[in-house]
């Protein structure tokens, strides 16, 4: 009986570890195809970076859609390498707007909305911790009222989602998302950067 025992535990093992073995070569070899499905990744896919693209109710070719009919949404890469960037836009009477700031590895670095924001207008201006340091000591009058964000990566996407609760909202929050800009902020002359 104890023999038994042991045939049957020493077979339980060996299963159990060519089982493991075959489920750490599936994920190994499968680890490249899901790697390139990340967030960041399916955002660059949308198209050129410091642009907001609007997302639709079905998956495009980069697999990105709005999840919720009520929230219409928007994404922009970014690449802070040569200038920080500044996100703006003016609220034609939305009632709720909501911007999170991701960082490549999609970490949220920064969120903020309408009910937070200065006077509830759309104005971050996100930067390096060097271009930070350089926009502090010289801010420039348009940048006053901006709502400055340090991001530690250099690289990443910004999500902004709009609510229309109702069907009479939907022309404010097209036109709140359609006008958004996602650019680089010129702030001063590059030979000075």
């Amino acid at each position: 009986m104890a023999r038994r025992f042991a045939l049957h535990l020493v077979m339980a093992v060996a299963v159990g570890l060519v089982g493991a073995a075959l489920l750490h070569l599936v994920i190994v070899l499968l680890l490249p195809q899901f790697s390139e499905r990340d967030a960041y990744t399916r955002v660059l896919a949308k198209g050129e970076i410091q642009r907001f693209w609007r997302l639709g109710e079905t998956p495009d070719k980069s697999g990105l859609a709005q999840d919720d009919p009520y929230l219409q949404t928007a994404v922009c890469a970014f690449d802070l390498g040569e200038s920080p960037m500044r996100v703006a836009g003016t609220n034609p009477g939305v009632p709720f707007w909501s911007l999170a700031v991701y960082d490549s590895g999609s970490n949220e670095v920064f969120s903020i909305n309408d009910r937070t924001s200065v006077a509830g207008a759309l104005d971050v201006v996100l930067a390096t911790p060097v271009q930070m340091t350089l926009l502090r000591k010289n801010l420039p009058a348009s940048a006053t009222q901006s709502i400055l964000v340090e991001s530690q990566s250099s690289e990443g996407y910004v999500v902004l989602r709009a609510l229309a609760p109702q069907q009479s909202f939907a022309a404010a929050v097209s036109q709140f998302l359609d006008t958004a800009a996602c650019t680089p902020f010129e702030w001063r002359s590059r030979s000075r950067f």
